[in-house]
């Protein structure tokens, strides 16, 4: 991009989907996975009645705060939350069979999905963002749900939700209200406003 100052930035994560993002927008990064346990945090925080918006920025901060202490400069974790009709949070499917169920879960409803962003530095976390999305999903039939997996990204059942709406997962949905940086797992406008704040990018 013309005029573009190179970022350099870590990614606490190994996510596909927000490294596309972020190389298509011309942010200059590298990724080093935080590992941190996602569901037992989750699980904790829900416990306490924790909001959506809650989850994902605290999920999103342990991430950058724990690279962002073996790491300089900046680092950015995100995280995503789907919130389907019933108001519980759902996981990672983590297997064919359990995309399967969520497919079905969501089947013929309307669900939120939020997605935070942490940047962190020297093991701190110096700006935040949050945003939201509402999708509503078709009915979909058990046959089209198992075509649908023969042919989807395998990466899918590490995506919470089970779809990728920048691919095939776009035949899943009737409406979908939101920022579509947001649902692939990253408010990705609020990024690269800060990164322009910070210098790291051409204003």
């Amino acid at each position: 991009m013309t005029g573009a100052v190179p970022a350099m930035i870590t990614l606490a994560s190994h996510s596909a989907a927000r490294a596309a993002m972020l190389t298509a927008a011309g942010v200059s990064f590298i990724a080093s996975a935080a590992n941190v346990d996602e569901e037992a945090i989750t699980a904790g925080l829900a416990a306490e009645g924790a909001s959506a918006a809650r989850v994902a920025d605290a999920l999103a901060e342990v991430k950058a705060v724990k690279v962002s202490r073996r790491v300089p400069g900046l680092v950015l974790g995100a995280d995503s939350i789907v919130v389907p009709a019933d108001g519980r949070f759902l996981a990672k499917p983590g297997s064919r069979e359990g995309a399967a169920a969520q497919l079905r879960g969501l089947s013929g409803t309307t669900h939120q999905l939020m997605s935070a962003a942490v940047i962190a530095e020297g093991g701190v976390a110096v700006w935040r963002a949050t945003d939201s999305a509402r999708l509503t999903m078709r009915e979909l039939s058990d046959a089209f749900i198992a075509d649908y997996l023969d042919h989807a990204d395998p990466g899918i059942i590490h995506c919470v939700g089970s779809y990728h709406i920048e691919g095939i997962g776009a035949q899943l949905f009737t409406r979908i209200d939101g920022d579509q940086f947001t649902i692939r797992g990253l408010p990705l406008l609020a990024v690269l406003d800060y990164l322009r704040l910070r210098g790291e990018l051409a204003t």
